[in-house]
């Protein structure tokens, strides 16, 4: 069976939550998953008598957080340890939800869950403002290059819903944002706990012109639509496919079957860029060989083309070495491979990382060794400028240059975000030290 292109469906949107502790975060995804009746009737009866066991006695008579804080620590404590997926559909869209934690310690999984996101909402307490944690949150989205950034000032019932009160801490998140270069910010006043602006507009902000909150992410631009299929072909090889042992009794009697696989041998991957084509030349990264695609498959299926993401298996013309870790692409569209990279790092681990250190780097399906031959500074997220250092601590962002053993395709990031980002990695135990972009020349001289 043969079918046309495989496309990212627009209707699907990915985003992230985030916000500093007790601004209600967890209560603000509840009421959005609530409203938008996104909840089955049996988890709305399980919340609701946890909710009348702690005397939660507010409003609709249960707690909006426990819809959302899944594992029990969290809902001993009160608090988000790790990132929940959720998923829900309106009539206009699809949504993933990935609703991250609050505190500092858990920022890590905040960059989890953004890495992939078409925008995050960051959540602020109306009453307190901009925090050191919303600062880091708003670092982070800098940092990954989240096309849209929403923040949504909660409790805006306390402030007794006044325009005087929400006015400066919208001047102050622009401001913030500005510094941290954040083009796209969009600001609104909701209350989490009253269901204000989140799925519709409130009749209690008339000072706010703008959309309810799930009315905006209905309408923002997703990251598909943002890329284009004329981008460049990008297939990182996951692994090689080959029948081992001959055909099995199933496929040698299907005479079509047999055909097809009995010299099969594909490379395969999710395409994370571009679009590919059956007879389109590509190249393979890091051989330089050219070839030509005779097949593309996806879930077993002949197609004639694919585009990003989708997941492939390709048929190619020649017997190339294409194991895990190379990179098939349009040819002639890769930059020149580095040997060192000047990058922005986020350190996750709770191990310092220092100037010296020997680590491995994995961008995409390749892993290298490397070292980080100098760190040249930390940003200063009170004052937003990068300060000198030589080591970066858990949650520091911060600016270094590595040294790697191979090269590596790595573009910069601001022009590709799936190009220009990898894994800081501990060569002994595998733990994730941090997360990095590439910059290109003239931002790292910045």
């Amino acid at each position: 069976m043969t079918g046309t292109v495989l496309a990212q469906t627009s209707t699907l949107f990915r985003f992230a939550t985030a916000g500093s502790v007790d601004d209600g975060k967890s209560t603000l995804v509840g009421r959005l998953l609530h409203d938008s009746k996104a909840i089955l009737a049996d988890q709305l009866e399980q919340v609701a008598r946890t909710s009348a066991e702690r005397g939660f006695a507010h409003g609709t008579g249960f707690d909006f957080a426990l819809l959302t804080d899944g594992l029990r620590a969290e809902r001993e404590q009160g608090i988000t340890i790790d990132v929940a997926y959720r998923y829900f559909s309106t009539g206009t869209r699809s949504f993933i939800l990935a609703d991250c934690p609050g505190h500092v310690q858990y920022t890590r999984n905040m960059v989890t869950g953004a890495t992939t996101a078409d925008a995050v909402v960051v959540l602020i307490d109306g009453r307190k403002g901009v925090l050191e944690q919303t600062r880091r949150h708003l670092a982070v989205i800098a940092l990954l290059r989240v096309p849209h950034v929403v923040v949504a000032v909660n409790k805006i019932d306390l402030l007794d819903f006044a325009e005087d009160a929400y006015a400066p801490v919208e001047a102050d998140v622009r401001r913030v944002a500005e510094g941290l270069g954040i083009e796209d910010v969009h600001v609104l006043p909701v209350s989490a706990l009253e269901g204000d602006n989140i799925v519709e507009r409130s009749a209690r902000t008339p000072w706010y012109g703008g959309p309810a909150l799930l009315e905006l992410l209905e309408t923002l631009p997703a990251q598909g639509d943002l890329e284009s299929a004329e981008d460049a072909f990008r297939l990182p090889v996951q692994l090689v496919l080959r029948p081992q042992g001959g055909l099995s009794p199933e496929l040698a009697a299907d005479p079509a079957l047999a055909e097809r696989y009995r010299d099969y041998r594909a490379v395969a991957g999710r395409i994370s860029s571009g679009e590919v084509r059956v007879g389109d030349a590509v190249e393979i990264f890091p051989s330089g060989v050219s070839t030509t695609v005779t097949g593309i498959e996806v879930a077993g299926a002949e197609v004639e083309a694919a585009i990003a993401p989708t997941s492939v298996a390709l048929r190619l013309a020649d017997d190339v070495d294409a194991a895990r870790g190379s990179l098939v692409v349009t040819p002639g569209s890769l930059p020149a491979p580095r040997r060192s990279v000047e990058a922005e790092l986020f350190q996750l681990d709770a191990r310092p990382l220092a100037t010296g250190a020997r680590v491995l780097v994995k961008h995409g399906t390749a892993t290298v060794q490397a070292i980080v031959q100098q760190i040249t500074s930390r940003y200063d997220l009170d004052e937003l400028v990068h300060v000198p250092a030589d080591t970066l601590a858990v949650n520091d962002i911060g600016r270094a240059t590595l040294r790697l053993a191979a090269d590596l395709p790595l573009e910069s990031y601001r022009r590709s975000r799936d190009g220009g980002s990898f894994l800081v990695i501990h060569p002994a135990d595998g733990a994730t030290l941090a997360a990095g972009i590439a910059l290109s020349a003239d931002t790292a001289a910045a």
